[in-house]
């Protein structure tokens, strides 16, 4: 299965596609230099084939990219970067921390 993650910042989320099919999405609010993801979602069609760990590695890196940090509130992706420790250095820290 070949699959491609495309930043879509009209529709404020990145995409997946899975063998040129839209299979999932991760929504987000860009402000400034923060990307907060707020929502990710794969179609129940792709489900279980390790669609939503490759769209979230794609947008990461990404964003690692750009030079931007993250601000995980979706479930699923805070706890993929919690699994995948390389990520972490993205997360958002507030000054006081």
């Amino acid at each position: 299965m070949t699959t491609d993650v495309v930043d879509r910042p009209d529709r404020r989320r990145y995409e997946i596609t899975a063998d040129g099919e839209a299979a999932g999405y991760a929504e987000y609010i860009l402000t400034g230099e923060l990307v907060t993801f707020t929502h990710t979602e794969i179609d129940p069609a792709f489900e279980g084939r390790g669609l939503g760990g490759a769209l979230v590695r794609g947008a990461l890196d990404d964003v690692r990219s750009r030079g931007l940090a993250v601000l995980p509130l979706c479930p699923f992706v805070k706890g993929w970067i919690q699994r995948h420790r390389e990520y972490a250095d993205l997360v958002y820290r507030s000054p006081s921390e």
